[in-house]
């Protein structure tokens, strides 16, 4: 579907807020590479002289994993299999938990700028260097689907340029990374975070005042069973899948991620490295909380008649991009804004990754094999943001060709952070453990994980684990002009209505 399909397109006020969310992220690395003009050494680049303190770094980890991912797909995900994924807020609880008194302590008291020093002092060179490998191959993969993926579902809906935003996004994002280092990713993530939260509530606050209130939006999803938590024979998801699982994940992320740690050890004490993640975990549960009432609001304002079955978006994705410019389109600038968040999303995530990735080439790749001076690892540092950028924007690309194949790469990022936290894991709590173990178990671990991975590819669900719940579209007429009608009809007008209750694959974006 593409921007005149019935629910208005981009308006030049929705341009303006949009460029503005770029100017802004770019002067803020305009600011950090002037104030931190007089930086000598690579460390102060890449953990920004650990001077950090703990309100900004908790919301830009807050930040760094909410990607766009979390402002489409969170609420679509609600939207058609029902809120279950709230329990995920458990899983937060343990992670915090557990990343605080077990993987934060070890990071911090070594005074490690990468997280794959660790393996080098804990097991072997070898063992440091296959680490940092994988985390180098995932992050690339992953973060060319940020950038791509909410730039197709927003294009199909708003018309809105798709390689115009893509491009702008990632120059802008390798523009601040590169040139203000950490503390310029760190500030920006506070931004945009603020950004995403004002896209949220823009279209939580239509959304309640359009259905008359939060209790008949509540009651609505209660209805159509979004809000049926207990059964496991109508859920894809239960309490167990989501908290166990879940936490496994979201541990792979807080506790050994480059991206995530380096924020965390970049702060001037302990404390305030445990206070931020804490605070990050309020953060998390409050854009989660957002997540999911928003899909409420979705299923509330479109329950009698479903764009997606009837044909007005062709990916879940673009459930929330079309929902925006429907109950928004006479506000302009509004829908510009949601557009801005989702976009937040990706530039807080790729920022990271960028970072994360210059940080692991330089610390394990380069100063161990080199003899550079403090000066030109900087520079080297620099360097290597400017080349990771284009090299994601690349990828972003290469998303847009291969379809269904780079998409299935995203699973990538399970498949390696298994078994990457496992090794972590092992080091940390079995002092017995030596190298030739660790490698033994960090390689079977990725030929089991591979195995199950490209398994699911090829034998995916049966259609009633995939099934969505009941969707119709007994209240939706389509006119001859092929644009979304309501009920209330027209004399003379000649319209098409039917109801369905679909089984769709679950092969969507």
């Amino acid at each position: 579907m593409s921007g005149d399909a019935g629910v208005g397109s981009f308006a030049a006020a929705d341009y303006v807020v949009f460029a503005v969310m770029l100017l802004v992220s770019a002067a803020v690395g305009v600011y950090y590479a002037w104030a931190d003009r007089g930086q000598r050494s690579s460390s102060d680049f890449l953990t920004g002289g650990r001077r950090l303190t703990a309100l900004p770094v908790s919301l830009s980890l807050t930040a760094s994993f909410m990607s766009a991912i979390t402002v489409l797909s969170n609420p679509a995900e609600v939207y058609r299999y029902g809120a279950n994924i709230v329990f995920y807020g458990v899983s937060y609880v343990i992670t915090m938990v557990v990343t605080s008194e077990v993987f934060l302590p070890v990071f911090y008291r070594l005074a490690i700028t990468s997280t794959y020093e660790y393996l080098e002092l804990r097991f072997s060179r070898a063992t440091r260097l296959l680490g940092t490998v994988l985390f180098i191959v995932q992050t690339i993969l992953y973060t060319g689907i940020v950038i791509y993926a909410p730039a197709l579902a927003l294009n199909q809906v708003t018309g809105m340029d798709l390689w115009g935003a893509v491009i702008s996004t990632g120059l802008v994002c390798t523009f601040y990374c590169t040139m203000g280092g950490l503390r310029a990713v760190v500030w920006t993530d506070v931004f945009q975070l603020s950004v995403m939260l004002a896209g949220f509530l823009s279209v939580i606050i239509r959304s309640v005042d359009q259905q008359g209130g939060v209790i008949p939006i509540i009651s609505d999803s209660e209805q159509g069973g979004r809000l049926n938590f207990w059964d496991p024979y109508v859920l894809r998801h239960t309490f167990w899948t989501i908290s166990i699982g879940g936490t496994f994940v979201w541990s792979s992320i807080y506790g050994i991620n480059q991206a995530q740690v380096q924020r965390y050890i970049s702060c001037k004490s302990i404390s305030q490295a445990r206070l931020s993640l804490y605070i990050n975990l309020l953060g998390l549960l409050f854009i989660l909380l957002c997540s999911v009432f928003a899909g409420m609001c979705l299923y509330s304002v479109y329950k009698h008649c479903d764009p997606w079955t009837a044909g007005l978006v062709s990916a879940p994705d673009q459930l929330m991009p079309y929902l925006v410019m429907d109950i928004l389109r006479d506000y302009p600038g509004l829908p510009g804004l949601f557009v801005a968040a989702a976009y937040s999303g990706s530039l807080s995530t790729v920022s990271s990754s960028i970072n994360a990735l210059a940080t692991v080439t330089v610390e394990d790749l380069l100063r161990p094999y080199t003899s550079m001076s403090e000066k030109q690892l900087s520079w080297m540092s620099k360097g290597m943001t400017l080349l990771y950028g284009v090299l994601c924007i690349g990828m972003a690309g290469l998303a847009s060709l291969l379809g269904g194949i780079l998409q299935a790469a995203i699973s990538i990022f399970g498949i390696i952070g298994g078994p990457l936290l496992g090794l972590f894991t092992l080091g940390i709590i079995c002092p017995f453990a030596n190298s030739k173990g660790a490698l033994t178990g960090l390689l079977s671990g990725l030929v089991l994980s591979l195995w199950v991975g490209i398994g699911a590819q090829f034998y995916p669900p049966p259609p009633v684990m995939a099934r969505p719940l009941s969707l119709t579209t007994e209240g939706c007429n389509l006119s001859t002009a092929g644009n979304l009608t309501w009920t209330s009809t027209t004399p003379g007008q000649t319209q098409m209505s039917f109801t369905t209750v679909p089984v769709h694959n679950n092969g969507d974006t």
